[in-house]
């Protein structure tokens, strides 16, 4: 090879390291964030208790968007975890009353794994579309969930719940800050870092060739639909921590948030590129343009129009993958 040549090739892969659109959900974030700040300077944006709200409303979006992602670099969807979440924080909020919180958190976990276990079974067993799959479990759990409660939210007075699933403070920083962290610290290594996050892409990539190198992808499809759900299943805890109450409501909707968050952030909707921290920002940006809009006096169906601007902008400016 000629050194003009290799010359050449290098001066391609830094223009492509330099590639302003893979880094677009960074400076959308902050892009966004310097906007608000100016024209909502004196509607309290700026303030601390502002900032760390925007942190506590997307908390359990951040932490659904950690499993998700995983999900989507395999090349499937789950849209079933707004529904989990509203389950476990139902079951937990049942159980806690009678066997303790410890015991409670525990039921509402089982009740995602058990949803977990079908969604997996029935994609990697029988080959069925998770889009299908977990679309249909969304009408079922919801209306199982409510039917359960009686349509009523479940009060959860144990303290020690409450406190252990994001109702407490530890100091200035919020709780449920620490779980998101937590989470996406664990994502970002698995992922990047472990055999199983280079399965997870390889399956989602080309099943084909993954299958030949020795993955087995149906395997790892029913173990990220499984994760997908547990983790649902803890966000539907930390809603009832927060929120001290279980109900059937929590959650709904929120399958979308997480879906564009992860999308937002630069993993492929056709599988194989997960990126872990850029769901995080994707979600952080969801809610910082929420609060915005709220503190800008829009109404409803004014902050639906431009959050749904935002997302189609940012994708359509995104690196095509």
């Amino acid at each position: 090879m000629s050194t003009l040549t290799k010359k050449r090739i290098d001066l391609r892969e830094a223009l492509r390291w330099t590639d302003w659109r893979q880094w677009i959900i960074y400076l959308g974030f902050v892009g966004l964030f310097v906007f608000f700040a100016v024209i909502l300077r004196d509607n309290g944006f700026l303030t601390p208790n502002n900032l760390l709200n925007v942190f506590r409303q997307t908390a359990t979006i951040s932490v659904m968007a950690v499993a998700m992602t995983f999900v989507i670099a395999s090349a499937e969807i789950d849209l079933s975890i707004g529904s989990v979440a509203g389950l476990a924080s139902v079951v937990a909020a049942m159980a806690i009353p009678a066997f303790g919180p410890f015991v409670g958190a525990l039921l509402g976990l089982g009740s995602a794994l058990a949803v977990g276990i079908v969604n997996g079974a029935f994609v990697a067993g029988f080959g069925v579309p998770s889009f299908l799959v977990t679309l249909g479990m969304l009408g079922f759990i919801q209306g199982f969930s409510r039917w359960i409660s009686g349509s009523s939210p479940i009060a959860i007075t144990d303290k020690m719940f409450t406190d252990f699933f994001g109702g407490s403070d530890l100091g200035p920083i919020p709780g449920l800050l620490f779980w998101t962290a937590g989470g996406v610290v664990v994502g970002i290594v698995i992922m990047n870092h472990t055999v199983v996050g280079r399965r997870v892409r390889a399956t989602g990539g080309n099943l084909t060739a993954a299958r030949y190198t020795g993955v087995n992808t149906a395997r790892v499809k029913f173990a990220v639909l499984v994760v997908s759900s547990l983790v649902a299943g803890l966000a539907g805890l930390l809603y009832a921590g927060r929120l001290h109450s279980g109900r059937f409501q929590w959650g709904t909707g929120d399958e979308l948030s997480v879906i564009a968050a992860v999308i937002l952030g630069g993993t492929s909707l056709f599988g194989g590129r997960g990126a872990v921290l850029g769901s995080l920002f994707g979600a952080l940006l969801i809610g910082l343009a929420n609060n915005g809009l709220v503190l800008a006096g829009l109404d409803v169906s004014q902050q639906q129009m431009v959050r749904g601007l935002i997302i189609v902008g940012a994708v359509a400016l995104s690196r095509k993958r």
